[in-house]
C-alpha cells in the first residue's frame, strides 16, 4: 500500500469515513482496492419501525464502495460516487450489519463495485452497486 493509500485509510479510519460515517458508527475491517469490508451497529440507524433504516445500508454502501474505489484510485486521484442502487431483501432489528464491497470493474475512469450487507447470522439484507468517477485531484484538496 502507497503513502497516499495509507494516509486515506488512516484519514477515514479516525472519523469512520467521514462525518456521516462518524454518526452511523462505521468502521472498517478490511481494505484493499478490491475489496473493502466495514460494520455498524443497527442502534441509532433506523427508522421509526425500530427496523435497520435502507438508507442506512445504503450509505454504508456507498462509503465502503467509495474509500474501496479510492484505494484503486491511487496518488493524486480521487473517486466519488456517481451512481448506487440497492435491493433491500429483509431487515435487521439488532446487532450489527456487516458490508462487502467487491470490485466487479476497475478502469482508469471508472471503478465499480458490489456491496453485500448481511446481519450477524451472515443472513444477506441487502444488495448495491456503486460506479465511482475517478478524477485528478483538485487543487487544495
Amino acid at each position: 500500500m502507497g503513502d497516499k493509500q495509507e494516509q486515506i485509510l488512516g484519514t477515514l479510519s479516525a472519523k469512520n469515513g467521514g462525518i456521516l460515517g462518524e454518526k452511523m458508527g462505521i468502521e472498517f475491517i478490511e481494505v484493499t482496492s478490491q475489496r473493502v469490508v466495514g460494520r455498524m451497529p443497527v442502534a441509532g440507524n433506523t427508522q421509526p419501525y425500530g427496523l435497520l433504516h435502507g438508507g442506512a445500508s445504503v450509505v454504508l454502501a456507498e462509503t465502503l464502495g467509495t474509500l474501496a474505489a479510492m484505494m484503486h484510485a491511487g496518488e493524486g486521484k480521487i473517486a466519488v460516487g456517481i451512481e448506487i442502487n440497492a435491493t433491500h431483501h429483509r431487515a435487521a432489528r439488532a446487532g450489527f450489519v456487516t458490508g462487502t464491497a467487491t470490485a466487479l470493474s476497475l478502469g482508469k475512469t471508472l471503478a465499480t463495485y458490489d456491496v453485500l450487507v448481511t446481519d450477524d447470522d451472515d443472513n444477506r439484507l441487502c444488495t448495491s452497486r456503486i460506479t465511482c468517477l475517478i478524477r485528478p485531484t483538485p487543487p487544495g484538496a
